[in-house]
């Protein structure tokens, strides 16, 4: 366990940050899960306007520093390649 005060702190620091990086990543894959499922069920409307919104999920985690740069820029390579495909 934590002895010095600043090691207290960084223990309390650490938590709160693993809680909000939890939320973010949590965030993030809700609205690539959304892009996925409407590119299953083939509608590319719905697909078009939530792969904006998935765009912007990843780059707002990205300047939080929850993901990498590159990692961001994958997920959203993968999900136009999809919805490109959709027509």
């Amino acid at each position: 366990m934590a002895h010095t005060k600043s090691s207290k702190k960084r223990v309390v620091l650490g938590e709160r940050n693993r809680l909000r990086n939890q939320a973010i990543k949590s965030r993030v894959k809700t609205f690539v899960k959304k892009v996925l499922v409407a590119v299953e069920a083939k509608n590319v409307e719905e697909a078009k306007s939530t792969l904006s919104l998935a765009f912007k999920e990843l780059d707002k985690s990205v300047t939080k520093g929850v993901l990498k740069k590159n990692t961001a820029s994958r997920y959203k390579s993968r999900l136009s390649l999809k919805v490109k495909a959709l027509g």
